[in-house]
């Protein structure tokens, strides 16, 4: 009977990872910091080229709960997430990305929101840090997340996400090169109606230079994308969702860069 109870409350905790030597520890470091203890996580390594795979093993020969799954050649980060999502034996799905931090109370705090709230999904409030960890800014998710305010902005953060695979099955992501997870999340909502989001910082989502402004453009064409192909939205309603998406994004950065 308690060997029962602790499958019903085991999470995965899925956590691709390319060459991520400079931060993977401190990230797998913030999952074993844990308060909840019943976890497994899934490190799946898109074919690094650094000396990240050399970190994490370390870690698997100490600890029985981290596993490590190596693919040959780089897949992107769906297929990485997915092949993670595919191999879960807990009943709960979190994500980690390997330069993200998680608090050490959150997976202990989300089990309280899940059970007490009844919920299928939740997500929390983030810190974004910069390169070198200081807080920049501070990410806090309406309390209540329609898919038509998804539409206009992402109030998710991937690193804060907990869902239940008794309630909603194993959900898997698309295969993008971008925006796999939003697309995922959208598809979520359309499920249940509404998500919901605590105001509490649960995760540190780390900022890197080279996402903030090269890949402005990129994601807009990815946005569009979506709207217009995978969520199959009128060219009118498209034009104004995307109008709001550019609008929120800029604000968005802007607070991160002005911090």
């Amino acid at each position: 009977m308690i060997n029962n109870i602790i499958m019903d409350d085991k999470f995965t905790i899925i956590t691709p990872s390319y060459n991520s030597e400079q931060y993977i520890d401190e990230t797998i470091k913030s999952v074993i910091s844990q308060t909840y203890q019943n976890w497994e996580l899934i490190i799946i390594d898109d074919d690094s080229s650094d000396n990240s795979v050399r970190i994490i093993e370390n870690y698997v020969k100490k600890d029985n709960r981290i596993i490590l799954i190596k693919l040959r050649n780089n897949r992107g980060p769906s297929i990485a997430r997915n092949t993670g999502i595919r191999l879960a034996k807990g009943r709960y799905i979190a994500f980690l990305d390997s330069d993200d931090i998680w608090l050490p109370e959150k997976l202990s705090k989300q089990l309280h929101l899940l059970n007490i709230r009844d919920l299928p999904f939740t997500c929390s409030a983030y810190n974004v840090i910069n390169e070198s960890g200081e807080i920049v800014s501070k990410f806090i998710p309406p309390k209540q997340i329609s898919y038509k305010g998804m539409l206009k902005t992402s109030s998710i953060g991937c690193s804060t996400v907990v869902y239940d695979t008794w309630k909603l099955g194993k959900l898997f992501m698309p295969n993008l090169q971008k925006q796999q997870d939003y697309v995922l999340w959208l598809t979520i909502i359309k499920k249940i109606d509404l998500a919901e989001g605590t105001s509490e910082v649960l995760a540190n989502y780390r900022l890197r230079d080279n996402s903030v402004s090269s890949n402005k453009i990129k994601c807009g064409i990815y946005q569009w994308k979506i709207y217009r192909k995978l969520e199959q939205i009128s060219l009118l309603k498209s034009s104004y969702y995307f109008m709001h998406y550019v609008i929120n994004g800029l604000a968005k950065y802007r607070k991160y860069r002005c911090n």
